[in-house]
Order: C-alpha cells, then structure tokens, then sequence
C-alpha cells in the first residue's frame, strides 16, 4: 500500500511535532494536520513562527521548510479525511473528571467522536492510526465503532504510541530509540496496513529500531514505558528526603547508583516532582485498569509512584513555610519557572501548579515569572483546580516578564523549572534587591549552592542535607 495523504487529527503537543517531522522526511506525501480549534489552526499557519501554538527546539525550522509545501494545517475535518489512506487520531485524552473512573481512567470521548466522524465521511479504505496514549483495548472499540457505522468500507487499526520528552521532541523524532507499531498480525489486511506504516517511518528510521507487535502489546507498552519512567523519579525524590534528614547529598548518590549498568543514570535527577502530559495521567490509568481485572496489588503499587510525587510537591511548600518562620501571609514568594521542565511552554501537571495552590492557601503573594508560559496559561492552570475564586487568584499572584523585577523586594524565591537562564542571572543583584534574610529554594538541584552561600542567601537544594 503507497501512502500519499496523511491526515492527522490534533493540532496539539503530538500530532504538530510529529506530522512536520514526516512532512519533512517525507517530501513525497501529503500531510494535512486538522483541528476543530480554529485559533491553534491560525497560530499554526501565522508568518510569525515565533507564534506557533507548541514550543520545541527546532520545531519551527522544520515549519517554516514544510508548510504550504506538502504540511497543511486546516479546520476541514472532513476534507482531509476524504483525501486522506492513513489518519492519525492525536486528540487529548485527559484524565476523567465526572463518573466511572473519575480521577483515574482516561476520558476517551474525544477519540469516539474522531471513529464517528471518520466512518461518516469514508468512502473509501482507510488506515487509522491511534497515536493519542490509550488504554489497552481501546483498537477494539475503535474498530466496533468504525465497522458499525461506516459505509461498507474496511478499516485497519494500527497503534503507533509516541515517545516523545518535550524539549527534545523534535530530535526524539528523527533519532528515536525505537518506533512501534501494533497490528493485527495475525491477518493479511492487518500486516499489509503495518507494512504501509513501517514504509512511510523507514524514510528516515533504520528497519531494526521499527518494532511490530500485537495491537493490545503496543497500547500497554506506552503505559508502562510511562510508568517506569515515573517510578525512577518517585524511587530518587523518596531518597531524597532521606538524604536531606541523614545530611547526605542525593546528587552524589544519584551518580553512585547511576553507574550501575543495571540501573543507568537516566531520570534519577531528585526535583520539586514530575509534572507533564503523561506521567500522571497514564500511571492513574494503569491503575484503574488493574483495578477493574481485579488486580488491587498491582494498583496499589503503581498509585504509590503518584502518591510520592504529591507528597514531594507538598513537602516543599511546607519548607518554605517553616523557614519563613511558619507564617508566609502577605509574605512575596518568586517562583522561577512554571512550565513543568525547560524547553517547553507546556504546563500541564507542572509542580510549580500544586506548590503555588498550597502558598496562596497561607495568603502569600506569589510573583511568578516564566520565559515561556503566558501569564493566560499561569491564571487558567490555577482556575482549574477549582480551589478559590478567579479574582482571589489574580489578586495574590501576579506575573511578571522581568526576572530581575520579579525578585526585588521579595521574601524568598524557588525555583520550579531548570530553565538554563537562571543559572546565568546576577545573582548578587538579586540577592542586593531583596528582603533579608534572603531564602531561596531550590526544586530543582539547578543553582551552586557555595556561590549563592558566600553571596549570603539562605540556601535550599533539594536533597541536600
């Protein structure tokens, strides 16, 4: 089967990055990115590429060569549908806030609207492709919706799960460690749809790192490259607690073990918590799926993972309350950094979130500043938690644009994400403008804590005793 149209539904974090990363590889097909938000459309399509809805190194070079050539960004749905052998299903499927499986199982609504209006407007064979992070088994509810409601026409679905870090997506991309692809292998329609999908990835990725499976194999295989992911974060910042009471430093034990082949030092950096897209989100889902087998042990060892990444988030806003004196009311805290790691502008489950909810409750006045995220983001992100009122909210954190006016007069700042700019800021500048004692926290093990020691700042580093 020969591929000349791609259509991607989702203009998101996913589906932008990865459909001008084929675009781009390859020239020869057709790539069209639709999306029934009309604004993200037209921020996809701005001249300016500085106004691209997704921030990712690299990404708007890669725009800038592909698009109007052979990448397409549109708000006709059914258009692309039409033109398209393969689409790619790329919408949220954010965790559910309402019924069964609230707070845990994935919210798939978005992802039968796509199946529905997929088998409306096919008329002819069609690929689909699930690239959004599913519950294992969704393929088949996918397939009984397109089946059942479609106009005779026959569809293969295929799991393509992604695997990307944001800030390095694009390079994830072009160089990643591996593609899989889930199938049904067991039929000739089914391998023939693989192939087709294999074909268009060894453009540019090597046979070998292109691993076919069983459908339901690739669906569960996301999840728990996810979850393991997360549990190395959890495992570090639960030692890094210990380290801090025993006057260890976590940083020196993190590169002890790290050099255990059998461990590597990969996601053993102890922090303020993992935020992100993913991490959460998929770990919750793993376990309500293990609870609906029946499988509390399995649950209960997976929730732990989340369990310890709130308590890490909390147990540092609880320290700058105690230093501060047990009393932070009325008190400016900086936060440097509220996207939920460098290079990127997503702040979905970002810590610097959960810490600024737990200080607004003691009323201190929170300034945030952020290179990337849109003071917007920063107010929507904390409306939607739902805890008080917008205009409480917009009355006790304000953001700001200029680092150095963010810091001055302050109380004490922490730092919530590793952006590299603050480790290059005057720190003594700082330290002169603000009230003494000056405290700063640091969540992320970024800054040199001698330097800042000798400049005179109180001085916390995570998992530093």
């Amino acid at each position: 089967m020969n591929i000349k149209n791609i259509c991607c539904i989702g203009a998101g974090y996913v589906g932008g990055p990865t459909m001008a990363v084929i675009a781009q590889e390859c020239p020869h097909i057709k790539v069209t990115i639709v999306d029934i938000n009309e604004s993200r459309i037209d921020a996809w399509n701005d001249e300016n590429l500085n106004n691209l809805p997704v921030f990712e190194p690299g990404l708007s070079q890669i725009v800038q060569e592909t698009r109007d050539k052979n990448l397409f960004f549109s708000t006709d749905i059914d258009k692309a549908i039409d033109e398209a052998e393969m689409i790619f299903i790329s919408v949220n499927t954010p965790t559910k806030t309402y019924g069964k499986g609230k707070g845990m199982a994935a919210d798939l609504k978005y992802i039968e609207l796509c199946a529905r209006q997929i088998a409306k407007v096919a008329k002819q064979d069609k690929i689909v492709v699930e690239k959004s992070t599913l519950p294992v088994r969704t393929a088949e509810a996918l397939k009984s919706i397109l089946d059942n409601t479609g106009n005779g026409v026959q569809f293969q679905i295929l799991s393509n799960p992604e695997f990307l870090a944001e800030g390095t997506a694009v390079q994830d991309l072009l160089n990643p460690d591996r593609v899989l692809i889930g199938g049904d292998i067991d039929s000739e329609e089914g391998n023939e749809a693989i192939q087709a999908l294999v074909d268009v990835y060894a453009n540019w990725v090597s046979q070998e790192k292109i691993l076919t499976t069983k459908v339901w194999s690739s669906e569960l295989s996301k999840l728990t490259a996810n979850a393991f992911l997360a549990q190395r974060v959890s495992s570090i910042n639960a030692m890094s607690e210990l380290c801090e009471k025993t006057g260890a430093d976590v940083n020196e034990v993190s590169k002890a073990i790290g050099m255990d082949t059998r461990i590597g030092s990969k996601f053993l950096k102890a922090s303020v918590g993992f935020g992100g897209s993913c991490f959460q989100k998929d770990i919750l889902n793993l376990v309500y799926i293990a609870q609906s087998y029946g499988l509390s042990e399995v649950a209960d060892y997976w929730e732990q993972v989340i369990l310890m990444n709130e308590h890490q988030k909390n147990r540092f806003s609880d320290n700058i309350v105690s230093t501060l004196y047990n009393t932070v009311s009325g008190k400016k805290i900086t936060f440097l950094g509220w996207a939920f790691k460098k290079d990127t502008n997503d702040t979905r489950e970002s810590a610097a979130i959960k810490v600024a909810d737990n200080l607004l409750n003691e009323q201190a006045n929170v300034v945030v500043y952020d290179p990337k995220v849109s003071k917007e983001r920063i107010y929507a992100d904390l409306e939607y938690l739902n805890t008080r009122f917008s205009e409480v909210n917009r009355n006790l954190l304000s953001v700001e644009n200029d680092p150095y006016k963010a810091c001055k007069e302050t109380h004490a700042i922490a730092v919530l994400t590793e952006w590299d700019e603050f480790k290059k800021y005057d720190w003594q500048k700082i330290y002169d403008s603000m009230n003494k004692p000056a405290f700063l926290f640091d969540g992320r093990g970024l800054l040199d804590k001698e330097s800042l020691e000798k400049i005179g700042f109180v001085f916390y580093k995570i998992g530093v005793g």
